[in-house]
Formats: C-alpha cells, structure tokens, sequence
C-alpha cells in the first residue's frame, strides 16, 4: 500500500523545488500522537505538496485528513501525490487561503504549518472546528533557530518581522487559559497545544 518511491520522489522534490516539508523527526512525532491518541480525524494548514497528511494516513488506516493549500503549484502536486498512493478518499484536499475557509466538520487534531506570520489567525479561525479534548499542534515553532536569536543577530528586516510574529504566537499560546501547550524540541520545533 505504502509506496515508498513515491514517498521518496517527494522528498526529492520538496528539496530540489525547495518546498518547506515537514521534518522526519517531526512526521514521525505525529504519526506516534495520532497511534496513542487515537485520532481519527485530522484538519492541516498548509498541504505545500502532500507530505505530512500522506504521512500522518500511516498511522491508521480509519485516519481521514483534510488539508488546505493555498498555492496553486503546491496543490496541483499534492493532488499527484495523494493519487498515486490512492488516498484520495482519505485525503481531502482544499485549493483556498485557509483564512477565507469555513468549515462545519470537528476534528481531534489540528496541524498549523502553513504561513508563520499567520499562525495566530489559524488557531484562532480553526479552534471551534476542535473536539472538546481534542489538541493544535503548530511546526516551525523555533523559526530555523532564529526564535533563540536576538532581533539585531537577525539581518534581514522582513525576517524579524516574521520572528517577531512567531514569538507573538509562542507568548499567545503560553498565556492562552483555555489549553496547556508544551513545547518540544523535535524537528524545527512544535507547540502541541492541548484543549483543557
């Protein structure tokens, strides 16, 4: 079922066409939370080209995801990749700016990995699509490292513009009552924020 020269072929795209796919350490992270947990439904932001929600369908055969993309490139690739591993009645693909869909369905995870500088906007959108226990886990969380560095070790404006958003988002979940996150030193870094 699990072919792995696709899974491969994307990797070398993602590197080759420098699309920002989520971390082996990161995917494995997820495929163990969604095993323990027993998710069987999950909303992602960000598809890039399909990696992550082909991925987390490992875990369990019952898994659904549905997954938003907003770049047209991306998702014309992820619809390839979905297809050939034949996921595509597991896999449900959204082409829109996640920040303009609406969605009536709940899920019992929820994966921001899309556009840093928004991360606050998709928690906030998404949230009332989690199940009462259900947990937001954000990627990217440490920026490349660049969250650990002082705004001035930072050369490019725009880049600590974007630093400064997500550490906007870190102080956000911190004092946010509502879930208890913790914050994991996996991958580029993840915030698993779990619904109290």
């Amino acid at each position: 079922m699990w072919d792995l020269n696709v899974i491969n072929q994307m990797k070398n795209y993602a590197e080759l066409n420098n699309v920002p796919i989520m971390t082996e350490s990161g995917i494995r992270y997820l495929i163990k939370y969604i095993t323990k947990n027993n998710v069987k439904r999950v909303l992602e932001i960000g598809t890039a080209i399909g990696y992550s929600a082909i991925m987390m369908c490992t875990a369990d055969p019952e898994l659904m995801v549905t997954t938003i993309e907003r770049d047209e490139k991306r998702y014309l690739e992820a619809l390839k990749n979905i297809k050939k591993m034949g996921l595509e009645d597991r896999i449900q693909l959204i082409y829109k700016d996640a920040l303009e869909v609406t969605l009536n369905d709940y899920y019992d995870l929820i994966v921001i990995d899309a556009a840093k500088a928004q991360n606050q906007k998709f928690f906030e959108r998404f949230e009332k699509n989690l199940v009462e226990d259900g947990t937001i886990i954000t990627d990217n969380i440490k920026f490349h490292g660049l969250v650990d560095k002082k705004p001035d070790e930072i050369e490019s404006r725009n880049l600590r513009q974007l630093v400064r958003k997500v550490k906007d988002y870190i102080r956000f979940l911190n004092f946010n009552k509502k879930y208890e996150t913790e914050f994991l030193d996996v991958g580029d870094g993840l915030a698993v924020s779990k619904r109290i």
